[in-house]
């Protein structure tokens, strides 16, 4: 006789409050606030909170991120580049996680994964020093079998899959690339948990592409940004929150009842 599958464990929100900043930022003063933002994430159901240094300061500040670290209770979830100004950063605030992400000031936004392989010797003195520290590090990757292999290969806790490209596919209605987009995430997900890695997800997630990736039982965590507080701007940003969560409350209790059918 099989064994039952085993169910999925609770599905994490982290919310990205970076778009916060750029508003406040487009005119200058505190307003809005990123850091009233976080607090109305956790109140409407984030379980964490994301937030991008970039080497431009173009949105989140540096000031933003020692006020996270003392006002909110919790975790915040430090994105970064491997560069020694953020290393500093980073073991000055020690927050709960850094996640590192490949980093370029022309680009809009970030374009694809980190390149774990060719950048492993640099990587694991980079990350053992965040360890030390008693750091959690994610690695922001591709769903990608190499890129998987190589961050377990130099101590990486964590890797997000960068789902952008599932998405786009999604939004521009390729049937055909769609399923291998979605195939391709959920053998990724089941070979970076088989390797002893957290596995967590995130890019262009929206109420339309949410589902799929929170029915994958092997991710635990879903970092969601410029689309809730782009919807906020209609829906409020508690509202927005709440339906993204439910969202990915319902689908990861469908998927637990399939594999207890």
């Amino acid at each position: 006789m099989n064994a039952s599958p085993t169910k999925a464990p609770y599905l994490r929100l982290g919310v990205n409050i970076d778009h916060v900043a750029t508003i406040r930022n487009a005119r200058g003063g505190g307003h809005p606030d990123p850091v009233r933002a976080a607090h109305l994430a956790a109140e409407a159901g984030a379980d964490g909170i994301t937030a991008h240094l970039r080497e431009d300061r173009r949105h989140i500040s540096d000031e933003d991120i020692a006020r996270l670290m003392s006002e909110i209770e919790q975790p915040l979830n430090l994105e970064m580049a491997m560069t020694d100004e953020m290393l500093e950063i980073a073991l000055n605030h020690c927050p709960n996680a850094c996640c590192i992400v490949p980093e370029s000031r022309q680009e809009l936004t970030t374009e694809g994964g980190l390149d774990a392989v060719s950048m492993g010797k640099q990587l694991k003195a980079y990350i053992v020093k965040l360890k030390n520290a008693g750091i959690k590090v994610s690695l922001f990757i591709d769903p990608d079998m190499a890129q998987i292999e190589a961050s377990a290969g130099v101590g990486a806790d964590i890797v997000e899959f960068h789902t952008g490209p599932y998405c786009e596919a999604v939004i521009e209605g390729d049937r055909s690339k769609v399923p291998s987009e979605i195939d391709r995430l959920g053998e990724c997900a089941r070979a970076a948990a088989k390797s002893g890695l957290e596995v967590h997800a995130g890019h262009g997630l929206t109420f339309d592409t949410v589902d799929v990736v929170a029915a994958m039982p092997e991710i635990v965590e879903l970092n969601i940004g410029h689309f809730l507080i782009g919807e906020a701007i209609f829906g409020g940003l508690h509202s927005t929150i709440g339906r993204m969560r439910a969202l990915m409350d319902n689908a990861r209790a469908e998927a637990n009842g399939s594999a207890s059918a």
